[in-house]
């Protein structure tokens, strides 16, 4: 492996935070269903909450609390002092809802009709707030004057047994002096005027009489409160409409904690999801560059078998930055596998880059090494009476199969490539002893005839992780191309790919991923294009010209300038690079270290 497969973290550029949270919401669309019966649910929740629940109206009632006075005008004293926060349980009491039950009528629904109240007092203010909800809008209002005339009354109440008991208690303190004073002035009556004990009499009889006096002025003070217990400042009305969000503000916050649901479902299902999600974690588990992401074609999986239009576009990309890779170069041998599953993109893949080989000038051949389920042969149009010009008769001889096993491999079969031109392919054929005939000395020097200037080999094997078919041609062909739909391959899959390929003695060169009918990311646009006009010949008028034109006309084209090279770095993932090589150290076979 080069040096400049090996040094490629200091080429990778770590994701910054905007970037990488804008990758992992795009990773969140994915999940689009999922997100979309969040929404569904939050606004059937809140369709049922706004259309179910009862209609409450609230009634609102407001009193100042006052104390007793005789002045309400002057600064007096009185008689308790106000607590608000007393005062505010207190009119949410028992004792008030009671008075309350009495007054509506429905003595025995006391704690039923407190369940409606709500007392608030506002901030440095003596002012009692009363709140009451019920489903009509009068019962509310009246409900909520009960319990106010219910408080006032409990407070008037409690200031008039306060009073009643203070008099009660100034008239026992009086009763003695009153008795008092009655004894002295019946002593005053038997004294001699003038004398000692007569003017003793007489100071007893004032200081009677004084005290008596403070006591009827206290109970003339105390019968002259006011013992109201507060003013009405607002007096509960029935509401006009009902309290609460109605029907359209429950849609709307059905609507935004279904987005937050289906969001979560869509983090927890990506969280948990083995899958690969993205071409950065194709490139993660590979340790291995993306070198190309086909496009949809619109119609699923191409219908033929040699791509058209932007399809065909990728695939020549594709090819070009094999070419130019300094480890492929070496030897020109490409396996293309899939990690598991159906070997049909795969096959694709081969076809299409051998094609492309062919079009760079490159004399290429195509060796089906899927000795299970052949299918190749009958799906190309071989191209009658042309050879692609292998070289030497020890190729011809090899090229029947001399030394094969059970007849695989075969002869070569010229295929036509439209104006890509023509490449050869080695079908392949059902053996009974798979594993022998892929390691026959006859596969060997099949495949070593890439190690020829100018020539290149690519092989089809079926999946990696099915049959271990793939494993016993690494050390032969050592470059690997993988083929998979991110949206069906594990990580854990294109982990143990790499680990059986690089433990094989094999070179991940990169992968190459699709999206053909699994309904999966969508990593191109669609292909809509017949193909006419595109540079390399990959359209249906294209093909179909080059299949009426007599064959000695059906020159391979070389290409005369070298293609531009994309850049394929993944921004933000582990990334293996693809050392560019100049087109004269391909032309002599023998690039440079």
């Amino acid at each position: 492996m080069s040096a400049a497969r090996e040094d490629v973290r200091g080429h990778a550029t770590p994701y910054d935070e905007p970037d990488l949270l804008r990758d992992q919401f795009r990773q969140l669309l994915r999940y689009r269903l999922l997100i979309v019966c969040g929404i569904l649910l939050g606004l059937a929740g809140g369709g049922w909450l706004g259309l179910s629940a009862n209609e409450t109206y609230i009634a609102t009632a407001e009193i100042t609390v006052r104390v007793p006075t005789t002045d309400p005008f002057a600064a007096t004293v009185s008689v308790d002092r106000v607590a608000m926060g007393s005062e505010r349980r207190t009119a949410a009491s028992d004792i008030v809802a009671h008075r309350a039950a009495e007054a509506l009528g429905r003595p025995d629904s006391a704690q039923q009709l407190k369940s409606g109240l709500q007392v608030t007092n506002p901030p440095n203010t003596e002012v009692l707030r009363f709140a009451y909800s019920a489903d009509d809008p009068a019962a509310a209002a009246e409900r909520a004057n009960a319990f106010v005339q219910a408080y006032l009354d409990n407070r008037q109440a409690d200031a008039d047994r306060t009073v009643a008991h203070s008099i009660e208690s100034l008239e026992g303190r009086r009763a003695p002096l009153l008795t008092r004073r009655d004894e002295l002035q019946a002593e005053l009556d038997d004294l001699l005027e003038g004398s000692t004990t007569y003017d003793s009499a007489i100071a007893d009889l004032s200081t009677v009489t004084g005290q008596i006096s403070e006591i009827n002025a206290s109970v003339a003070g105390l019968q002259a409160l006011d013992t109201t217990g507060g003013r009405v400042i607002t007096e509960a009305t029935p509401p006009a409409s009902p309290s609460g969000p109605g029907l359209p503000l429950l849609l709307g916050l059905g609507y935004v904690v279904g987005i937050g649901l289906g969001l979560l479902a869509a983090w927890v299902r990506l969280v948990f999801d083995p899958t690969v999600r993205s071409p950065g974690d194709v490139t993660r588990a590979l340790r291995a560059p993306v070198l190309g992401v086909l496009p949809r074609t619109g119609r699923g999986h191409p219908d033929q078998l040699l791509a058209e239009g932007k399809l065909a576009e990728e695939y020549r990309s594709v090819a070009f930055r094999l070419a130019y890779d300094e480890t492929f170069a070496q030897r020109r041998r490409l396996l293309v596998v899939a990690p598991r599953g159906s070997i049909e993109t795969p096959l694709a893949a081969s076809v299409n880059l051998t094609a492309a080989f062919a079009e760079m000038g490159l004399d290429a051949l195509l060796v089906e090494a899927d000795l299970r389920t052949p299918s190749l042969g009958a799906q190309l149009r071989e191209a009658d009476g042309v050879r692609p010009g292998w070289a030497g008769a020890g190729d011809r001889d090899a090229a029947r199969g001399g030394g094969g096993h059970a007849g695989w491999p075969g002869e070569r079969v010229p295929i036509d490539a439209g104006e890509s031109g023509i490449f050869d392919l080695v079908p392949g054929s059902r053996v009974r002893n798979v594993p022998r005939a892929l390691t026959s000395p006859a596969a060997t020097r099949l495949i070593g005839h890439a190690d020829t200037k100018g020539r290149v080999v690519v092989v089809l094997a079926p999946a990696v992780l099915s049959y271990a078919d793939a494993i016993a041609l690494t050390d032969r062909v050592d470059g690997v191309l993988v083929v998979c739909d991110p949206s069906e391959v594990r990580r854990d899959d294109l982990a143990r790919v790499r680990e059986l390929v690089v433990g094989a003695g094999g070179i991940l060169l990169g992968a190459v991923l699709h999206s053909w009918g699994s309904g999966g990311i969508d990593f191109g646009p669609e292909d809509t294009e017949d193909g006419e006009g595109l540079p390399g010949g990959y359209g249906r008028a294209g093909a179909a010209d080059a299949g009426q034109q007599p064959p000695a006309q059906r020159a391979r084209p070389r290409t005369a300038q070298r293609p531009p090279v994309p850049d394929y770095r993944d921004v933000g993932s582990e990334t293996l690079g693809l050392r560019v090589l100049d087109p004269a150290e391909l032309e002599d076979g023998n690039p440079r270290q």
